[in-house]
């Protein structure tokens, strides 16, 4: 099938996969902590604003997407919250008497750790299951199909770094850094811009494979509004990581050129930014959003580990795993020293900055 939104195959970053001391799966309790913040809402959007008498009769499943998965085990619990509020709309459903089969589709690019995902499936689980290789900036499904769609934390990461901060002769070349904190506004419209093709095209991915009034769950770490992305405390922790390669240069360890070369696909998005994206593609109405928090005491080593099992698998394929060794050797020493942790009371809020969005697909899009 020919994809006019596929001209460019996105790049994979992975997370770090199997069930190591310095894997996702043992290193996500900030996403696992945001997946259980909204799972309220999350049930009370689908009790709600899921109308399950509009959907075409008979109905014999309903199918669910869970994109970038990862290896889990938080996709798992994600899955469960909504397949425990779907069921919940039917037993509070006059109208309907049986529960339909539900299908679950675990989706990540082809690079993803698919064998660790499928042996930590839950032995009991009320789902049937199925994994979808393939990046979620294209079509993965068939047209009108899936009935709710998740993604949790996965559209942080861009498709691919912007061609302009690579290039020595643009404005936007971002020698020196590794991400668009404290760099030129060429390189943060860069970001921006990039951020902004990519969610187009999820979109619209997506509203051709979700059925009329179906809902989908976007769980995304972003920046406040009313403050700059280099005072944001995410950010400061990838100029830190910044820091520690930009020493091990002055020590030989890593090559100018290598430094000049890396540049982080993430980018965080305002929440007026996000908004006015969705509103601009017009095939989703905005039924909820709201900002996630965790009121928990994080350490220095859950911050290290947290990042290692994110970022770990960029600096590696860059640099060479003894590389990715003694910079999260050299981060947490930084980190012990910087107000950002010695504050981190007052900053934390800061950190765990997401949003959780409810969107439903309009008719005639």
């Amino acid at each position: 099938m020919e994809d006019k939104m596929n001209n460019e195959f996105p790049e994979s970053y992975p997370m770090t996969g199997g069930l190591g001391a310095y894997s996702y799966a043992q290193n996500s309790k900030y996403q696992r902590g945001n997946v259980e913040a909204a799972k309220e809402m999350i049930k009370e959007a689908i009790v709600k604003k899921f109308d399950i008498n509009a959907l075409s009769a008979p109905l014999n499943s309903i199918s669910v997407a869970d994109l970038g998965c990862s290896t889990g085990p938080n996709t798992f619990l994600a899955v469960q919250n909504i397949v425990e509020a779907i069921e919940q709309k039917y037993q509070l459903s006059e109208d309907h008497d049986e529960i339909p089969e539900l299908q679950v589709f675990f989706n990540d690019h082809s690079s993803n750790d698919f064998n660790t995902l499928f042996k930590s499936f839950p032995p009991k689980r009320n789902y049937l299951a199925a994994g979808v290789p393939g990046s979620f900036y294209g079509r993965l499904f068939s047209k009108a199909s899936i009935h709710i769609f998740h993604c949790s934390h996965s559209l942080n990461w861009l498709s691919r770094v912007p061609k302009e901060i690579m290039d020595k002769t643009s404005p936007a070349w971002n020698k020196g850094r590794i991400h668009y904190t404290n760099a030129p506004k060429e390189v943060v419209e860069a970001y921006a811009t990039q951020f902004a093709m990519d969610m187009e095209s999820f979109l619209l991915a997506r509203g051709e494979e979700i059925v009329v009034g179906g809902l989908m769950v976007l769980l995304i770490t972003s920046v406040p509004d009313v403050i700059l992305s280099s005072n944001f405390t995410i950010c400061t922790h990838l100029e830190l990581l910044e820091s520690c390669l930009m020493d091990m240069e002055k020590m030989g360890l890593v090559s100018e050129s290598n430094l000049d070369s890396i540049n982080l696909p993430l980018y965080f998005p305002a929440p007026k930014e996000l908004m006015a994206i969705i509103e601009r593609n017009g095939r989703f109405s905005i039924e909820g959003i709201q900002e996630l928090g965790q009121d928990k005491q994080v350490s220095i080593e859950l911050l290290t580990l947290t990042l290692r099992a994110a970022l770990g698998g960029v600096f590696e394929k860059h640099f060479g795993n003894d590389i990715v060794d003694e910079v999260f050797d050299r981060y947490p020493k930084k980190l012990a020293n910087t107000p950002i942790f010695l504050n981190l009371n007052e900053n934390q809020k800061a950190f765990v900055f997401s949003l959780s969005v409810i969107l439903k697909c309009k008719p005639n899009n």
